[in-house]
Formats: C-alpha cells, structure tokens, sequence
C-alpha cells in the first residue's frame, strides 16, 4: 500500500526553489533572445524542457530511492556505451562530437554520465567507507571507474564536462573520507596530471586558458567572449538597466547569452542587488541538499544527495568563475537557468533524487 507519510514529507520546498531559479532562468531567456526570429524561441523550448524535467523528477519520487543501488553498475555501463556510440556516429558540430540526434533533441550523454556517477560512487561508498579513510590502493577500482567516461569525454573532446565529473567524484570522495598519506598523494598526482595534461589540450582549449591570463591579449578574438561578458556584468551597477534594457545582450555584444553567458545577461539588466537575490537562491539550494544528505535514512542516501547536491554546486562556480573572468570559459552551463535540454533534464533527475531521499527520510 502506499505510505502516506511520502505525502506528508513531499519536499515542497525543494521543488519551489527550483521551480523559482528555472522560472526566473526562462524570463532571462526571453529577454536574452528577444532580437532572435525563430519559429520556436528559444525560452518555449525551455519550459518543455523544465515541464519535462519536473515529470521526471516527480516520476523518479515515486519509487524508493534504495531500489538504484542495485542497478547503479547497469546505469553506469549504459552511460559509457553512450559515450563510445557518440564517439563513433555522434553529431559533430562545431569541431566537437558530443550529441546524439534522436530527431526531436539531441542527447549529451556526457551529461547523463554524471548521474552515472553519482549512483555507482555512492554505492561503493556506502558500501566500503569507514572512519578510517581510504588508503590510495583502496582507491584504484573507484579511479579505473571514472577514469573511463572522463577519458571518453575528454575524446569528444569537452573539457569542461569532464572536470565536473571529476570535481563531483572527488567531493563525493572527500566526504567519504581519505587517509592523511592518501591526500598528499592525490594532490601531489593532480598538480602533475595538470602540468602533464597542458601538452594534451587542443590548440583551443590552450588558447581558453591564455585568454582568461590575458584576454585583453586578443579583444576580437579568443578574449572577446570574456571581456564582453564583463563589461555586461560591470555595466549593471547595482540595480541593473532593467528588462531587455541590456545594451551588451540587446545589441549582440554578448556571444552565447543564452547558454554560457545566460547570467552576463541577467547582471546588466538587474544589477548587483538583484544577482545577490539569485546568488542567496542557488545558496540556499546547496544547504538544503547538504540538509537532505545530513537527515538521510541511510548511506546510500547520503552519497546520493551530497553527490546531485555537488553536481549542482560545482557547475554553479564554474559558470560564474567563467562569467567574470575567474575561470577559463570551459563552456559549462548554469544550471536551472541556462538554456540546454540534456542540461536541464539531468539536472531536475538530480533534483528527483534528492526530493526521493528527502521523502524516505523516516523510512529504515
């Protein structure tokens, strides 16, 4: 029978924070995209993909979340065969294979990868984890597991997807605990993967990390993107030059408004006050996803929510760092407001998962 108390303990206020960042994103949209003819616009899309994404995540409270640990391998091994099918017969646009047209969309299997993850690592975690910590041999089956998807990633090649992977693994790790030794060891292994990885960049993606040092280097070129991003954040001042008043989105200045640099858009029109309110709304996001993991019924749970939880935070700071010049532009989405299908349907799964932990929190 079902259990009423699933009812009772819906997390309400999970769904309207998300529903409020998603809305608030989809009338940046249309003020970002205002100039554009289009048979569908692009904010349209958007509210398909968000009521789409909502009956999903709906769909995945329904059953117990304790269910996937069972089928987090078989999750894990569909999503790497997606990664190797895109790779071989993938849409190429752009110099980068990372879609799979289905006709009606095209799916990203690197972002489905993350969800993957999640799953697979909060299984071994939950299984394995001990006040310990791990040691760094303890560590080699979890490694082989993300090193795959990361380097098929890295093949298509995106690298702003596969850092988040790996910034979702090792927070997710982190939180299991490590031994002192252990730490040292992997830091001392990702300063040298760092310096070794320059040399297997793409000229591109060498050119991204020379502009964000100097963007100035080459304002009409590969430092064009940034400096227009900060000139349209800059020129907000503090209450924004209004609805579809930005000059810097209005008039074209800004490239990629509405997926990268959709917040650019939303700082000049609405100044600092009212990024503040967005930055304290995504704020507010994370802890109560920190809040889910700490009133979790059981480990699995745990993992899970604290891993959709920095799936969101890490791609939140990357996004921003890019906007403001911070971070190289690694062309990462911010979540629930930038345009992005596949983005946004991965994203309301996350928020599935943490609703469905939220509700079995009193279930053992």
């Amino acid at each position: 029978m079902f259990d009423r108390r699933l009812v009772v303990n819906f997390d309400w206020v999970l769904l309207l924070t998300v529903l409020f960042l998603a809305g608030a994103g989809i009338v940046n949209l249309y003020s970002a995209t205002a100039s554009w003819h289009a048979s569908t616009p692009i904010y349209l899309k958007q509210c398909l993909w968000l009521f789409g994404g909502v009956m999903v995540a709906l769909i995945i409270c329904l059953f117990d979340y304790r269910h996937l640990e069972h089928f987090a391998v078989h999750t894990y091994i569909v999503s790497v065969g997606l990664l190797i099918f895109v790779l071989t017969l993938g849409k190429t646009t752009m110099g980068a294979t990372r879609w799979i047209d289905l006709g009606f969309f095209n799916l990203q299997p690197s972002e489905v990868i993350k969800i993957a993850i999640i799953l697979l690592f909060s299984r071994i975690f939950s299984q394995t984890a001990s006040f310990v910590g791990y040691s760094f041999l303890e560590l080699w089956k979890p490694f082989l597991w993300l090193l795959i998807p990361v380097g098929l990633i890295l093949k298509q090649p995106d690298l702003g997807t596969a850092t988040m992977v790996v910034f979702i693994a090792a927070t997710m790790l982190l939180f299991a605990g490590v031994k002192r030794g252990t730490m040292v060891v992997l830091s001392i292994l990702g300063i040298l993967t760092a310096v070794a990885g320059w040399f297997g960049l793409h000229d591109y993606q060498r050119a991204r990390i020379r502009t964000f040092l100097n963007p100035e280097a080459d304002p009409l070129g590969s430092g064009y993107h940034i400096i227009q991003s900060k000139i349209a954040v800059g020129s907000g001042g503090f209450r924004g030059k209004g609805f579809l008043q930005g000059t810097q989105s209005q008039l074209s200045f800004l490239p990629e408004r509405h997926t990268d640099f959709a917040f650019s858009v939303f700082a000049e029109e609405w100044g600092f006050s009212g990024s503040l309110v967005l930055l304290l709304v995504y704020l507010f996001l994370i802890v109560w996803g920190l809040y889910i993991a700490r009133r979790a019924a059981d480990r699995f749970g745990m993992f899970l929510a604290l891993g959709v939880t920095a799936m969101i935070f890490w791609h939140i700071v990357v996004n921003l760092g890019m906007v403001i010049g911070l971070l190289p532009v690694v062309g990462v989405p911010l979540p629930l407001f930038s345009y992005g299908g596949t983005s946004m349907v991965t994203t309301m799964i996350g928020v599935g998962l943490l609703m469905n932990v939220s509700m079995r929190r009193f279930m053992f």
